[in-house]
C-alpha cells in the first residue's frame, strides 16, 4: 500500500503490506488551522476503491489483490457562517461540507434552520447538488413539478437514475415532508449497493419497501437509528 507525504498533514496506513481481503485501516492527522479535504483510494487499474469512515481521523478498505494508491488532500479550516449551528453540534461537520460542497445555501438571514423538516423536493435537490448537478436528459413529466422550479432539474436528473417514480398519478408531491423512510431510500438508491445483513430495528418489517436502504445505511454507518 501506497502513501504518498501530503502538504498540511500526515497519512499512515497499517499494515503497509496486505494480502487480498485484509482490512486496511487509514489514519489521517491534519496541521493545526486544516483538516481533511479528499482522501482517494484506488488499485492498480486507478480504478476507486470503497473506503469506510470509522471515525476520529481512522478510515478503513478491504485490500485488493493488486496494489494500492492511497492520496489525501488537506484544506484550510473554514467557518461556517450559520447563526444557528453551534460548532458542538453533532451535524456541525456535516453541515459544513454540505455549504463548502454547494450543497446547500441554508435558509436564508444567514441561518439554515437544522430542526426543520425537510420536503421530497429538498432531499432530491441535495442529491443533485452533492452529484455535481448534472444536467438530465429530458424534462420532468410530472403535472406538480413546474419546469422553472429550482428542483425540477433535480427531479428529472432523480427519475433518470432510478432514484424516485414520484408518488403516483403523475405526481411527485414535492412540498410533501419527506420520510426518514424516503431519504434513506432516495440516498440508498442514488449510492447504494445491496447490502449483506437485515437491519435489526423493530420498527423496520422485512417487507418494507425501505428495509434494504436501512440496511446499507447501518452497514455503511449513515445511521443508527434513533435510540
Amino acid at each position: 500500500v501506497s502513501a504518498p507525504s501530503v502538504k498540511h498533514g500526515d497519512v499512515t496506513v497499517s499494515p503497509k503490506s496486505a494480502s487480498k481481503g485484509d482490512t486496511v485501516t487509514i489514519t489521517v492527522k491534519p496541521d493545526s488551522g486544516y483538516e481533511l479535504d479528499t482522501l482517494t483510494v484506488k488499485d492498480a487499474s486507478g480504478s476507486k476503491i470503497k473506503v469506510k469512515d470509522k471515525g476520529d481521523g481512522k478510515f478503513t478498505f478491504t485490500m485488493p489483490a493488486s496494489k494500492v494508491t492511497v492520496s489525501a488532500e488537506f484544506a484550510e479550516i473554514e467557518t461556517l457562517d450559520f447563526a444557528d449551528v453551534s460548532t458542538d453540534a453533532y451535524y456541525y461537520e456535516a453541515v459544513k461540507w454540505a455549504a463548502k460542497k454547494g450543497i446547500t445555501g441554508g435558509t436564508g438571514d444567514g441561518t439554515f434552520n437544522p430542526n426543520g423538516s425537510c420536503t421530497r423536493a429538498h432531499i432530491v435537490t441535495f442529491l443533485w447538488r452533492a452529484a455535481g448537478s448534472p444536467e438530465p436528459k429530458s424534462t420532468v413529466s410530472f403535472a406538480d413539478v413546474p419546469a422553472d422550479s429550482y428542483y425540477a432539474k433535480a427531479v428529472a436528473w432523480a427519475v433518470e437514475n432510478g432514484i424516485t417514480l414520484g408518488t403516483g398519478d403523475g405526481t411527485f408531491s414535492p412540498n410533501a415532508t419527506c420520510t426518514r423512510a424516503q431519504s434513506v431510500t432516495f440516498l440508498y438508491r442514488a449510492l447504494g449497493t445491496a447490502p449483506t445483513t437485515v437491519n435489526g430495528f423493530t420498527d423496520v418489517t422485512a417487507d418494507a419497501f425501505y428495509a434494504d436502504a436501512v440496511a446499507w445505511a447501518v452497514e455503511s454507518g449513515v445511521t443508527n437509528g434513533t435510540s
